[in-house]
């Protein structure tokens, strides 16, 4: 059965996806979770280079978004992908009429039918959710809609106190969530709000049907803990609290004398990975004592082996500089467009940036580094 989704799962992507929103991160060629956290910085970042300027972010959360696709309004929407009415049916009997149970032990629950939702573990089913939440998109150019499966993002770029837009927004979120049977978990759903004015004034609360929406100073967004002065001190004593913990594994494998080489390969595995989960969103915007703090985590692992290893900084750059690569030679991705080639074809524009929060983030590193 899974060999046959895998084929319909191709045949799907071809058809859909030219028809996908770009800024559905999940399950797409070329696509990654950094790269959904970058896109939103950019947003926010180039938004608040301008006076009389700032933004709220609301992070959604769903309840149990995967089990409750309706499967006629799935077919509906695949249809208007242009996906043949075959394929449709057949997805629709695919998630209808399907036999549950629960085994705990020796005990098994009588089983039941359902025909709500996408099962889980299947091949289908999220390449399914992301078609079946496609429509659900911003109309207004100030507000900004991302999304990483059921992972989703409201950025409301405000600009002279007007928030018109950002609410209205959100209202129709909520309303298209009715319409499609995914319930807003407003108890879980929090806001953001990055404001670098000077004094600047209280702001109304957010409301969701009839729930006011809590306020948050720093939010773990796709793994990245995001703060509202958009500084990375928090996300990092997180990195290299996790990193030195791991640092005694390292040490009682060196008690049992393994080979240089297997320690090298546990420390890329196990401890770099730790370092470098999405470096290219915040390495280079990171303080110069965040970095020695993490550079310390290296330095001990190098004592530890016994032989030198790459740097931070090494890493941090070569991965900016292949991410970037992999973007440019992509016109489908929702960032191609900011790697503007200059008349003489030879390098990128670089873009216009006031501060150095926006100068030090990823799109104008990148383009730094690939001008080099």
């Amino acid at each position: 059965m899974k060999t046959f989704e895998r084929l319909v799962l191709a045949y799907l992507k071809d058809i859909t996806g030219p028809l996908l929103d770009p800024l559905q991160f999940a399950y797409r060629a070329n696509r990654s979770v950094d790269d959904a956290v970058n896109m939103g910085l950019h947003f926010i970042l180039q938004h608040l280079d301008k006076t009389g300027t700032y933004v709220r972010i609301l992070f959604v959360d769903f309840s149990s978004a995967f089990n409750t696709i309706i499967p006629t309004l799935l077919q509906t929407k695949l249809t208007q992908l242009s996906v043949p009415s075959s394929i449709c049916q057949w997805i629709t009997s695919f998630l209808t009429d399907r036999q549950q149970l629960v085994r705990i032990g020796k005990f098994t629950s009588n089983s039941r039918t359902t025909s709500t939702g996408a099962p889980q573990g299947c091949v289908l089913s999220p390449l399914l959710f992301s078609l079946y939440t496609n429509d659900c998109t911003s109309k207004d150019p100030s507000v900004k809609l991302l999304k990483y499966a059921d992972d989703t993002t409201v950025i409301g770029l405000i600009k002279d106190g007007d928030e018109s837009a950002y609410r209205q927004e959100v209202k129709e979120l909520a309303v298209w969530c009715s319409l499609n049977n995914l319930e807003l978990n407003t108890l879980k759903t929090v806001e953001m709000i990055v404001d670098f004015r000077r004094n600047p004034p209280a702001l109304p609360p957010l409301t969701i049907m009839d729930s006011t929406v809590t306020t948050v100073e720093s939010f773990r967004f796709l793994g990245t803990t995001i703060s509202q002065d958009l500084k990375w001190d928090t996300h990092i004593d997180s990195t290299v609290k996790k990193a030195q913990q791991r640092l005694y594994f390292l040490r009682q494998l060196r008690k049992f004398n393994l080979p240089q080489e297997l320690l090298k390969q546990f420390y890329s595995a196990v401890i770099e990975s730790v370092l470098c989960t999405s470096i290219t969103v915040w390495f280079g915007s990171a303080t110069k004592s965040d970095i020695r703090r993490l550079q310390r985590t290296v330095r001990t692992a190098e004592r530890i082996i016994g032989a030198p290893l790459p740097t931070l900084q090494e890493l941090y750059t070569s991965r900016m500089r292949k991410r970037a690569q992999k973007i440019t030679l992509d016109p489908s991705h929702p960032s191609h467009l900011l790697f503007e080639l200059l008349p003489s074809g030879q390098r990128y524009r670089a873009p216009n940036t006031r501060t150095a929060r926006h100068k030090n983030s990823f799109f104008p590193q990148a383009i730094y580094l690939m001008n080099s």
